[in-house]
């Protein structure tokens, strides 16, 4: 037991926040997981924005899921206020003994503050002010070599006080619940679809520069499909990643399923589910299809593998040796195309689809 450890049987309820992406959001599951093993009698809460409490709900280890609204902002001062004050109440009825804040946001040392947990926990992240690291009585150090998977990361936070995280418990946990395993059994009988008998495509992201080119994913689904593989594509309902699947839609030479922009993030995670083989690039679905056990194939460019690779799943990654990546640059020169990415040939990703359906 550390010096400054802290005992979790004298806590009550925990309250974990993650304010980032959809993504950043999933691979802190591990966290709510690791603390309800050790503790099964803690009440683990999470605080997250609203468009990425999906990625949590459903999950057996949180007691309830708290919601900071971005549109709050655009409501005028009195409203956001309101807002504001109401969820804050919510969270102090709570009476956390323990706060784990696992990013750099500024909300969680003025939370620390407001709140007054007996412990709270966060990184030591070098650029945040005095004022942010005094408001936490346990500070994480960074690693070093930036080569840490942020699922390591955030479970560091844990360590700080003295849990020692097993191998099983790291997982990733994505719930998609009956309703919408329900509703993709039905899109998928439409489809003519079996449970394991396709490829699920997903090629886009939210950032451009980590998309593969449009030419080259067509090319990719038409090899597929005359081995005999039946691809389906999915893409979030956002105008550029809709615009996307079109140019890829009319470069291939074969039709092909989709369903882009017609899924909630649940339908998508038993899409994946229901998947033999998950094929796509640093995003969200990556991770969801990973939090579902299905094999993937993961095409990286300016990011980081080792920080965001698949997690805990059979899977291959591809990246070049380009000696400038990962960058974490909005495409080459700031161009929104990446050239690390972008020079990744088909059969590459043939021949990880292959081993990992071979294995």
């Amino acid at each position: 037991m550390l010096k400054d450890g802290v005992d979790l049987q004298g806590i009550g309820r925990v309250l974990v926040t993650k304010l980032r992406h959809h993504g950043d959001v999933l691979l802190a599951s591990p966290v709510f997981s690791v603390l309800k093993n050790h503790a099964p009698h803690l009440e683990v809460d999470a605080l997250v924005y609203a468009d990425t409490a999906a990625m949590l709900t459903g999950n057996p280890a949180i007691s309830r899921v708290f919601c900071v609204d971005r549109s709050w902002k655009s409501m005028g001062l009195a409203s956001q206020a309101g807002r504001e004050w109401g969820l804050l109440r919510q969270l102090r009825s709570r009476d956390y003994d323990l706060l784990i804040h696992l990013s750099e946001h500024p909300r969680g040392a003025w939370l620390a503050r407001l709140l007054g947990p007996r412990h709270g926990v966060a990184a030591d992240y070098p650029r945040v002010r005095a004022w942010w690291k005094k408001s936490f009585s346990h500070l994480s150090p960074l690693p070093k070599n930036g080569r840490r998977h942020m699922v390591e990361q955030n479970l560091d936070l844990l360590r700080r006080i003295g849990l020692q995280p097993g191998e099983s418990e790291r997982k990733l946990c994505f719930v998609p619940g009956d309703e919408a395993e329900r509703d993709v059994a039905r899109m998928l009988g439409d489809l003519g679809l079996a449970p394991q008998g396709y490829v699920h495509l997903h090629p886009a992201s939210r950032w451009q520069f980590k998309c593969w080119p449009a030419g080259k994913t067509a090319d990719l689904i038409d090899k597929l499909q005359a081995l005999g593989e039946r691809v389906l594509v999915t893409a979030a309902p956002d105008a550029e990643e809709l615009d996307l699947i079109a140019r890829i839609r009319a470069l291939a030479a074969t039709p092909f399923a989709d369903l882009s922009g017609k899924l909630t993030l649940k339908q998508l995670g038993s899409v994946s589910r229901n998947a033999s083989l998950f094929i796509g690039v640093d995003s969200a679905p990556m991770h969801i299809a990973s939090a579902m056990q299905t094999p993937v194939v993961a095409l990286f460019g300016p990011s980081g593998e080792f920080n965001w690779g698949p997690w805990q799943v059979p899977h291959r990654v591809l990246a070049s040796s380009h000696p400038c990546r990962p960058c974490g640059n909005d495409g080459c020169g700031g161009g929104k195309l990446s050239e690390c990415l972008s020079v990744l040939h088909v059969s590459e990703v043939l021949q990880a689809v292959h081993s990992l359906q071979s294995r």
